[in-house]
């Protein structure tokens, strides 16, 4: 009797151990997801700072540029179609990164050929506002590179963390799948509402 007891002792102390063994890799796998959720939440502020500026930016620049439509059409569209493009990042996948990239890459280049229209036209380059929201612009672009370079540390952390045994084994059970990276330099909620038809300066 005292041999089955103490087997079962045994047992349940094993069983003990697996359990608080398994809790303690979930909630690791949990901070470390958490970390990359909160990482991305920093990206779409940053993207989203650089959309609220675009507005005031395109008003600017018609102001002076009157006969640049087709760019600040451009800039309005680009900014408008990046806002469509949202992201879950609790099932974040490559594809749905991709998309985010090259919604956001399109605005880029949207903004880089409204800022060439300056050179074009020196009283907008001389302009106050206009230097102030083109440096404002160029600090948000600087963010932008340290949040993904951030979110990408945060996902590399992540995904070394759930692939090394016996991790895996907890994360395959519990569903925690990889997370994606941006893979090269290229939103926000709401479209600007730019009216050419009424700016100062027409």
């Amino acid at each position: 009797m005292k041999k089955g007891c103490s087997g079962l002792a045994v047992l349940i102390f094993v069983a003990i151990v697996a359990i608080v063994w398994g809790i303690s890799i979930y909630n690791g796998l949990v901070k470390e997801q958490e970390n990359v959720e909160k990482a991305w939440g920093n990206v779409e502020n940053v993207y989203q700072r650089r959309a609220d500026l675009i507005p005031n930016l395109v008003e600017t620049v018609k102001g002076y540029a009157k006969h640049e439509q087709e760019t600040l059409e451009g800039v309005i569209e680009a900014r408008a179609n990046a806002t469509k493009v949202t992201i879950d990042p609790k099932n974040m996948t490559p594809e749905d990164l991709q998309k985010y990239q090259a919604a956001q890459g399109d605005v880029t280049n949207a903004l880089s050929r409204l800022i060439a229209v300056s050179e074009s036209y020196p009283d907008l380059k001389a302009n106050q506002n206009f230097l102030e929201l083109q440096n404002q612009l160029e600090g948000t672009e600087n963010r932008i590179t340290v949040e993904r370079n951030k979110f990408n540390e945060a996902a590399r952390e992540y995904n070394t963390k759930r692939r090394t045994f016996p991790t895996n084994i907890i994360a395959g059970i519990f569903g925690f799948g990889d997370k994606p990276y941006f893979q090269a330099q290229e939103g926000a909620d709401k479209a600007p509402k730019v009216d050419f038809g009424t700016s100062e300066g027409k």
